[in-house]
Order: C-alpha cells, then sequence, then structure tokens
C-alpha cells in the first residue's frame, strides 16, 4: 500500500493465485466460511478505513478484499528466523553418540513443550512472506526440496532433500511435517479447505484404498473398541 509504483506491485500480485473457490471440485476456502463472515467484515471495515487508495480500489470492495484474503492464505509462507531455531539446526548437525544424542533430542523435545505453555505454536513465525518463484511451486505429500531462513532473516532458500533430475518438478509440501504423516484423507481435508485442490502425488494415489477417515476418526474408533473390550472384559469377570 506504501509503495510508490503501484501498478508494479499490482502486476506481481496478479501471478498469485488468488480464487475464493475451486468451482470444479466444488470447494471454498476455508477462511471465507459462514463461521469468519463476522471477523472477516470486520477486517475488510478496518482495511478500507486505514488504508483505502484509489490505485486500489478494486481490493477495497468486499469481493476483492475476499480476493487479496486468499491470496495470503493460499500463498504466504511462514518466516521462520528465531535463534532457538537456529540453534536447534545446529544441535542436528552435531555427530554425537547414541546416549548423548537421545540426550540432546530428549532436552529439546521437553524445551519446545515447556515453551510452548507461554507462547503457542508460533514460536518460530514471525510474520508470513509472499515469495513469487516459491509459491509457484507444487505440492507433495513427498516433497524433494523445503524452505529454510538460514539466514535468519526472511531471505527464503529452497534446499533439496533428495536428488533432483534435470527436468524433474521442484515440488514443495504445504504440510508441515505432522501433517504430511496424516491419513490420506486427513492431509485432503486440509489442502482442500486451505488450497483449493485435491492432492493426486504419488503417495497419495498408493493410498487410494485407504478408507476415506480423518486420523482423530482413526484414533477414536481405536478408542472405542479399547474402551469395549475393557466393558467385555469387566462384564465376564462379573
Amino acid at each position: 500500500m506504501q509503495a510508490k509504483d503501484k501498478a508494479h506491485w499490482q502486476s506481481l500480485f496478479s501471478h498469485f493465485c488468488s480464487r475464493t473457490a475451486n468451482e470444479e471440485e466444488e470447494i471454498a476456502h476455508k477462511l471465507l466460511g459462514e463461521q469468519f463472515r463476522g471477523q472477516l467484515g470486520l477486517l475488510h471495515s478496518l482495511f478500507k478505513a486505514a488504508l483505502y487508495d484509489d490505485h486500489l480500489s478494486r481490493w477495497f470492495v468486499l469481493e476483492g478484499f475476499r480476493s487479496l484474503f486468499a491470496l495470503v492464505g493460499t500463498n504466504g509462507q511462514g518466516i521462520g528466523t528465531s535463534s532457538l531455531s537456529q540453534w536447534v539446526h545446529a544441535c542436528d548437525a552435531l555427530e554425537l553418540p547414541d546416549q548423548q544424542r537421545e540426550q540432546l533430542d530428549s532436552f529439546i523435545d521437553q524445551l519446545y513443550k515447556d515453551i510452548d505453555k507461554e507462547t503457542g505454536e508460533f514460536l518460530n513465525c514471525e510474520g508470513s512472506g509472499l515469495y513469487l518463484l516459491q509459491s509457484s511451486c507444487n505440492h507433495s505429500c513427498i516433497p524433494n526440496t523445503e524452505a529454510s531462513f538460514r539466514d535468519n532473516n526472511s531471505l527464503l532458500h529452497l534446499n533439496a532433500l533428495s536428488d533432483i533430475s534435470p527436468g524433474q518438478e521442484i515440488c514443495i509440501s504445504y504440510l508441515d511435517f505432522c501433517q504430511r504423516d496424516r491419513s490420506r484423507h486427513s492431509r485432503h481435508k486440509i489442502l482442500r479447505e486451505n488450497y483449493l485442490f485435491v492432492c493426486s502425488c504419488s503417495k497419495c494415489m498408493s493410498q487410494m484404498d485407504e478408507p476415506d477417515i480423518t486420523s482423530e476418526e482413526e484414533e477414536g474408533e481405536a478408542e472405542g473398541e479399547t474402551e469395549g473390550d475393557e466393558m467385555e472384559d469387566e462384564m465376564t469377570d462379573v
């Protein structure tokens, strides 16, 4: 909004995906759902009152604002530059005997748990940025690259996770490490709600025969079976 060459920046923004829905798949962006209508309306009013500019008027009407909101929600990359994150990465690179590695990993796990109680899950996220080249990378549940901020600033690096052959597509994951380990249905639910597509990567295709239930539902069923077994044992004892 403060840039002098507004036409240049509007042109750059046009390269980002800003659709609010995928009509073919009948998917609407999660952040634009009915449950967020009130908050979005309030945010739109505050946004318009604080930053209105005639040159950017299309983003200040409600539909344009929804499109801008979807653009950031779909393309935004969390910027992680905390000194703690840098220290943990340095620890990961240390060559240690197995016992010392276990002790260090245990200490780091507990440290994150203790900090999480005070700061929440956004400890290593100092904001969200739009990166033109990185945002053009497609998603895979088994990515061959990942984003990092190794210079401890907002400069994003894409690091290869495996050998990449000439002509091979460079893919990142729109899911975090924990989400990638969840069931195919859980991953699809997150990607549909936040990125408006159905993933067809090799991992998802190999899991097509899995039941269409989320990881939480699987855990709930397992707990229910356990409780049922315990109840039957108690009744047998009686």
